[in-house]
């Protein structure tokens, strides 16, 4: 039997759980959530990285719909974007029972690998989406958010993100509290986005395992959105999941060169770097028409890989893609499809079958659960937080 359909035959038993699909804003931007003119139950290429016959074909079990807010949204209106983008995960699962159902414990994320669907959870990408408020963190939660990304592009009120001035030393104690009511209602703490200070807090006072849903190696890419060594390293002792991810500015060192000048050239047109509009599009192909994108491959992922499995311990790893979450993605792994592909790649690197379950399907099953026990040891200890950001930052 070949690489790829042992690959394919391995996902077919442990399918993938990605840890970040930003398919929810994809189709606010494109159709306004009209999910009849983005019908994902067939071929939309044209305009996804993302629908249902390319997950069946890339051997994803369990799919983390990332429910963003742009973090230049603030107050009730990131609260209502946040809503808005639950709402369309909710209408996804309803429209496509037969392929999609939703998950909010590991157990439900078993029942549907049994059924043969795609356990969808959700994951709230940015704390400026909570607007301050432990009570909208709860009610979060209680509509099935089960991670939530402490900062997106910017640092907030009470924690500091990678790409943006640090202004907290990582954590207010408003932060702090933020990650207590995490555990105690056993949503994870995704470090993804966030600066190193804020992990290295997050860590300190995190009572259950922590997650980054979508962030590599920062020793393989020096990037401020990729996970340092020291921080890998103490995953075994908390129990946490880093899920290696697939843009190539953040995995292909020439690639992060590059993305600066193609920024710089957005900006130069009046458009912020992270729109993807026809327009946006059009401005970053004729700048690549003339400044060659370096292009990233299956090999620079595996490469993030094998350097977090030999710090980390392949119980700490996983994958988030961040499919339409970036136009670019790596050559071999441009839409949901490709992840047999990187399983070939590893397993042609030595990487064993149980090795790759664990990566595929077993770990953040795990820190799932895990996270979920923290909760219910801690149901009798400690009630809902009635802090605030006035309370305790003054």
């Amino acid at each position: 039997m070949d690489l790829l359909a042992r690959a394919q035959e391995l996902l077919t038993a442990h399918p993938v759980v990605d840890g970040h699909n930003d398919l929810p804003w994809r189709l606010r931007e494109q159709v306004r959530y009209d999910l009849e003119r983005r019908d994902i139950a067939g071929d939309q290429s044209a305009h996804l990285h993302t629908d249902i016959p390319r997950l069946r074909a890339g051997g994803v079990g369990a799919q983390f719909w990332s429910v963003y807010v742009r973090s230049d949204l603030a107050g009730g209106d990131a609260v209502v974007a946040v809503l808005e983008q639950i709402d369309c995960v909710l209408r996804l699962v309803d429209r496509h029972p037969d392929a999609l159902r939703l998950a909010v414990t590991a157990d439900d994320m078993e029942t549907a690998r049994a059924e043969g669907r795609i356990a969808s959870l959700m994951g709230a990408e940015g704390g400026h989406s909570i607007a301050n408020s432990l009570g909208v963190l709860r009610m979060l939660y209680t509509l099935g958010v089960r991670y939530m990304t402490l900062t997106h592009n910017d640092t907030i009120d009470w924690a500091d993100s990678a790409t943006d001035e640090a202004r907290h030393d990582g954590l207010t104690a408003f932060g702090e509290e933020v990650v207590r009511e995490m555990n105690r209602l056993g949503m994870l703490v995704d470090l993804s986005h966030v600066s190193p200070g804020t992990m290295r807090a997050a860590l300190r006072v995190s009572e259950a395992p922590v997650l980054f849903s979508h962030s590599s190696s920062r020793a393989v890419c020096d990037h401020v959105r990729n996970v340092p060594d020291d921080v890998l390293e103490q995953l075994p002792r908390n129990g946490g999941v880093a899920m290696a991810t697939f843009v190539p500015q953040f995995i292909l060192p020439a690639a992060a060169e590059w993305i600066v000048g193609a920024n710089e050239n957005m900006k130069a047109h009046g458009l912020h770097p992270l729109d993807q509009s026809p327009k946006a599009q059009a401005v970053q192909e004729a700048y690549a028409a003339e400044h060659p994108r370096p292009l990233a491959d299956i090999g620079t992922v595996a490469d993030h890989l094998d350097h977090m499995r030999e710090v980390a311990g392949v119980d700490h790893l996983g994958l988030g893609g961040d499919y339409d979450g970036v136009v670019h993605l790596p050559e071999g792994l441009g839409d949901v499809s490709g992840y047999p592909r990187l399983f070939a790649e590893l397993l042609r690197r030595g990487w064993s079958e149980d090795d790759l379950a664990k990566l595929a399907w077993r770990n953040a099953v795990r820190v799932l659960r895990d996270a979920g026990s923290v909760a219910a040891g801690l149901a009798g200890k400690r009630g809902p937080s009635t802090a605030s950001i006035e309370d305790l930052d003054g």
